[in-house]
């Protein structure tokens, strides 16, 4: 496997860190470095944090594995070939890996032995699209996204027609209910909880421009209200994001050009207050490490990290 770093900076703090905007210099840490922690892949994305393992799973999705990296030792290993074209992961709040999976067009959850169950392939009896994206509210639902992207050729997944949709999710793993939490975005993408869970964000990401939408979670958090767009991007790509503990998003950002490739920080109003450059587009992200400072950033054919002054929020 190959492991490679970058090439020293010449000098700090790293010029690949942009402070946009005063509030962002206290999550800037000065004396850290992007690093290149893995290489060699097709398409990355879908990072997350095993804290009680010390290790890192992400999908290398084209490649139709899991791959993953230990923090104590840089070990870079195929953690499940084949993934079935996995592409976003997390974790419930048992500790169970729960994964999207373009192959299988289902959102799964990988128990304490290994063995993989299927929470969900079909809403009112028509195959799922490919799902995308998830999280794992704090009861325990499943939140995620179920745009075509997966099934328009055969790279990431097997090629074929849309039953359904591109969907926005909400799934009860106690009952086994779905509910359609928005039906109306174009192309669903990414999607993060507030700290608090009283908002939820999702990436629309066929929109022109592109946008980060917000939601209120209403009622028992069953329900979201009042739909508004948070952040224009512009020319940027977003596609996935976490919140610090703060409830500023960290969002994977870019398309090929220098000047958007990385990370954009925004602060829980919309403004754009950082800036993470990197040599690729970034897909995804989470935060890890001992004390949840340490940014992981899935990017086209590469893993890399970024220690930083914030915390992910709790449960993220």
């Amino acid at each position: 496997m190959t492991v490679s770093m970058l090439p020293p900076i010449q000098s700090y703090p790293d010029p690949a860190i942009k402070v946009l905007h005063p509030s962002f210099a206290k999550y800037h840490q000065r004396l850290a470095a992007v690093e290149r922690l893995a290489t060699g892949f097709r398409w990355c994305e879908g990072p997350v944090w095993f804290g009680d393992g010390r290790y890192l799973l992400w999908s290398d999705i084209p490649n139709e594995r899991i791959m993953k990296w230990e923090e104590e030792t840089g070990t870079v290993s195929i953690f499940r070939k084949p993934s079935n074209f996995a592409n976003g992961n997390t974790r419930d709040r048992q500790g169970r890996l729960v994964s999207c999976e373009h192959g299988g067009r289902r959102i799964t959850r990988t128990e304490y032995d290994g063995a993989i169950t299927v929470l969900m392939d079909r809403f009112d009896g028509k195959r799922l699209n490919s799902p995308n994206d998830v999280v794992v509210k704090s009861d325990g639902s499943i939140w995620f996204s179920d745009p075509p992207f997966g099934i328009m050729s055969d790279y990431e997944g097997h090629r074929a027609e849309p039953e359904l949709p591109s969907n926005l999710y909400r799934l009860d793993p106690a009952t086994g209910k779905a509910t359609v939490m928005d039906g109306e975005i174009a192309g669903p993408n990414g999607l993060a909880f507030s700290p608090d869970e009283k908002q939820l964000y999702v990436v629309e990401s066929r929109a022109s421009p592109r946008k980060i939408l917000s939601y209120d979670v209403v009622e028992d958090g069953t329900r979201i209200a009042n739909r508004r767009v948070l952040i224009d991007a512009g020319p940027g790509t977003p596609d996935g994001f976490r919140c610090d503990e703060d409830g500023n998003l960290w969002c994977g950002w870019g398309m090929g050009d220098p000047d958007l490739d990385g990370v954009m920080v925004f602060s829980p109003e919309g403004e754009p207050i950082g800036r993470i450059a990197l040599p690729e587009r970034c897909s995804n992200l989470c935060f890890g490490g001992i004390k949840r400072n340490r940014l992981f950033m899935a990017s086209s054919q590469s893993l890399y990290s970024l220690y930083t002054n914030a915390r992910g929020a709790v449960g993220w």
